[in-house]
């Protein structure tokens, strides 16, 4: 007797094939390297850093040895003293160049430009004023015909810079400072005649040069 079995028959259970049970096992392997790798890498790391602090506190150390050092801050005191020393020249230097004007020199000149006020002389100068026409200046001429633009010293030589009304008032001024016992060399250079814009009225430039008896 023959029986048929019309029911369907049960699958058996689905099992991982075995090419996807070998890919799994390589991706295990592969998470477990890369933790043995980041593990090992990051404990490689960490001993490079512990190195350079190690390093860098050896250093510190040295330099403020060095720091404490009687041969380093000798040196560094040296050093620190000869900029001082040249900050200093140099100051000095800046004021010798740009020193005011002898107080003899300008009361002096102060002196000739005043109405009625004759030059400081020497006995010898005086009587050359009296007997020599080279030395003789007019004893009426009035200073105010003069003025003074720029006045400069270095090292004894005196440059002298105005206008005048006239030429002859340049040269009254220079004759005075001639003979007077506190200039010597004086010499009138240079002038110009000139006219203002403004008022029509015609001017002269001068410049006086010579050296200061000090």
């Amino acid at each position: 007797m023959i029986k048929i079995n019309l029911l369907p028959q049960r699958k058996p259970k689905r099992q991982a094939e075995p090419g996807q049970q070998a890919l799994l096992v390589g991706m295990l392997f592969l998470l477990l390297g890369g933790a043995g790798i980041y593990f090992g890498i990051d404990r490689n790391i960490r001993a490079d850093v512990n190195d350079a602090d190690a390093s860098n506190e050896k250093y510190a150390k040295e330099i403020d040895h060095r720091k404490n050092d009687k041969k380093v801050k000798g040196l560094a005191n040296a050093k620190a003293a000869l900029a001082s020393a040249e900050a200093h020249s140099s100051q000095i230097e800046k004021l010798t160049a740009a020193r005011a004007v002898p107080a003899h020199m300008l009361h002096e000149l102060a002196e000739i430009l005043t109405p009625g006020h004759m030059p400081t002389m020497t006995k010898d100068m005086a009587t050359k004023v009296k007997s020599d026409p080279n030395y003789q200046f007019r004893d009426d001429w009035d200073p105010k015909h003069i003025w003074i633009t720029d006045l400069t010293e270095i090292k004894g030589a005196f440059t002298l810079e105005g206008g005048a009304e006239s030429d002859a008032d340049v040269t009254q001024l220079a004759k005075r400072l001639q003979v007077s016992a506190y200039f010597q060399e004086v010499t009138p250079t240079g002038g110009e005649k000139l006219t203002d814009k403004d008022s029509g009225v015609t001017y002269y430039t001068f410049t006086i040069k010579g050296k200061v008896v000090y």
